[in-house]
């Protein structure tokens, strides 16, 4: 199962599937010739289905089953979200527009998948190999997201040692009332931990299903934190509740956040199928204070496995200054009338792993990032700034009107060993990024491999293109050095040139382009020409492979 492997085992995932899948085709065509019995078909996968809670939607344009299981779909702003989780084997997946009118045309991503579907009036039916994270267009209707999880494997008992359920006594939190229960809640937690401490493991919190108002939550070491599905924690925006931790001078206004740990805590895990709920707009009316969603800060060895991070006001999800963590199967779903609302920013941090995510909203949805000692939006944070190394996003799937993956702004301390790889941008303004905006440190060792670029609609300070590597030279000026680019799919090369822009005394130097694929063309590009990389300044040689 996808969830067991880390960033390498998540390749070896797929080139299992896909040697699997040829060998079939193989046995198929030889039993066919020979005349032997065919072999048995794929069995159809479980379907666990997610509990939604009332504070969302349903929606008003599409309906769902998969393997004849009704799964619910609800309405959000800019897109429809189905979600649920997915056992081992094929899984059938019937789309039907609610106002019965018959289907004129449809799209299924990632195209890469290459999902074929029938149509019969309006339903559209196709079938997946394996779960995974879909956009499906149908007609002029607003797109729906699917976001088919692997199946649970490690979701703990409601009860038991080591085990602390916030329904239960002493905490008797009652979800669903719209009562805070920040001090019940943060007192379970608090037991969990000393738990885990005291027994050289981790204390579990087990969240059930409904809705929790909550203010700050604060993690400490050797505690996990687990959201069963169909719970929610939600954050409300009214000031009394929270603690201002910086400031967004950009956006001007102060900023919380919602979760975050304590200072050199370790061994800490948030997992399940809930959601962290930032609740958009809606948090903002009344005080004006925007959050981050969850906080790792000072922290070491920190895991996030299957959780929904849900209209953010402000970044999302903010590792800083931390060291060992894994992030995998997680959903950002934000919104697109709502700005730098960044999906996950890893963030002066060391060793770690982005795999198999979704990231949609209007701002970045994966981005790695260096500050100074002290910045706006963590003021509050002491210490001194951290170099950023060893950083993995794999398996992703981006739609924004920013960069599908990028590198930066800030590099005011070096960014070394970041990689791109089997990455979908379903639609962006600029595919690829390394945009050294702010900062004189350099950013070295940068890959981007296997990356499918479907459509670039829109334009970020005039840039809509496949590919944009700059240097800015604010707070300073410093270098790009190494950036490999390999195995990119080019479907919508935009309608800006694609560029390479260094600085005087800060090139851009050590790019390598191999296997870029254009539109139109079945063969990879062997010119800057034929890749419309023609804005060039400041930049080293560059080498192209076929």
């Amino acid at each position: 199962m996808r969830s067991l492997f880390t960033a390498a085992g998540a390749v070896e995932c797929r080139s299992a599937r896909g040697l699997a899948l040829g060998l079939t085709a193989l046995l198929l065509a030889v039993t066919a010739l020979v005349g032997l019995p065919r072999p048995a078909q794929a069995a159809s996968a479980g379907v666990a289905v997610y509990p939604v809670a009332s504070i969302y939607p349903a929606s008003t344009d599409y309906t769902l089953t998969v393997n004849g299981t009704s799964v619910p779909v609800t309405k959000y702003p800019g897109y429809d979200i189905a979600q649920f989780a997915l056992g081992t084997g094929t899984a059938t997946m019937a789309v039907t527009k609610t106002n019965h009118t018959d289907i004129g045309s449809y799209s299924i991503s990632p195209r890469k998948l290459n999902l074929s579907g029938s149509v019969s009036g309006s339903t559209l039916t196709f079938t997946v190999q394996h779960d995974d994270y879909l956009i499906v267009k149908l007609d002029g209707r607003p797109n729906l997201v699917i976001a088919a999880d692997p199946a649970e494997s490690d979701r703990p008992s409601t009860s038991g040692t080591g085990i602390f359920n916030v329904r239960s006594t002493p905490y008797n939190v009652q979800p669903n009332t719209g009562d805070y229960s920040t001090t019940a809640v943060q007192r379970a937690l608090d037991d969990a931990a000393a738990w885990g401490s005291a027994n050289g493991g981790q204390g579990i919190v087990y969240m059930p299903a409904g809705v929790y108002t909550l203010g700050n939550l604060y993690l400490r070491s050797n505690l996990a934190l687990y959201l069963a599905p169909g719970a929610v924690l939600r954050y409300t925006g009214e000031a009394d509740h929270y603690v201002v931790g910086g400031h967004k001078t950009s956006q001007g206004r102060d900023l919380t956040w919602f979760i975050s740990t304590r200072y050199s805590s370790s061994n800490i895990k948030i997992y399940g199928r809930g959601v962290i709920d930032g609740n958009g707009a809606a948090s903002l009316k009344p005080s004006n204070l925007g959050v981050n969603l969850l906080m790792p800060m000072y922290t070491d060895g920190f895991t996030v496995d299957g959780i929904t991070f849900r209209e953010s006001s402000s970044w999302a999800v903010i590792p800083l200054r931390s060291s060992n963590m894994t992030f995998r199967n997680i959903k950002f779903f934000n919104r697109f009338d709502m700005g730098e609302n960044d999906g996950i920013d890893v963030t002066e941090s060391t060793n770690v792993t982005v795999t198999h995510a979704i990231g949609i909203g209007l701002d970045d949805p994966f981005s790695t990032k260096t500050w100074g000692d002290v910045a706006d939006i963590y003021r509050s944070v002491p210490g001194t700034a951290r170099p950023l190394k060893n950083v993995t996003f794999d398996d992703l799937v981006s739609w924004t009107y920013c960069y599908g993956v990028k590198v930066g702004q800030g590099v005011i301390q070096p960014q070394d060993g970041v990689t791109f790889q089997h990455v979908v941008v379903y639609d962006a303004a600029v595919g690829i990024g390394v945009h050294h905006k702010y900062g004189a440190s350099s950013a070295t060792n940068i890959r981007f491999d296997d990356i499918d670029i479907e459509r670039l609609d829109f334009t970020n300070d005039d840039n809509r293109t496949w590919l944009a590597l700059m240097t800015g030279s604010t707070q300073g000026v410093g270098p790009v050095t190494g950036v490999t680019i390999s195995n990119v799919k080019v479907r919508d090369a935009g309608t800006t040139a694609a560029r390479i822009n260094g600085q005087p005394g800060a090139p851009i130097i050590g790019v390598s382009l191999t296997d870029i694929v254009m539109p139109t063309s079945t063969t990879a590009a062997t010119t800057l020409a034929q890749m419309n990389l023609t804005n060039l300044s400041d930049y080293g040689p560059v080498t192209i492979t076929p």
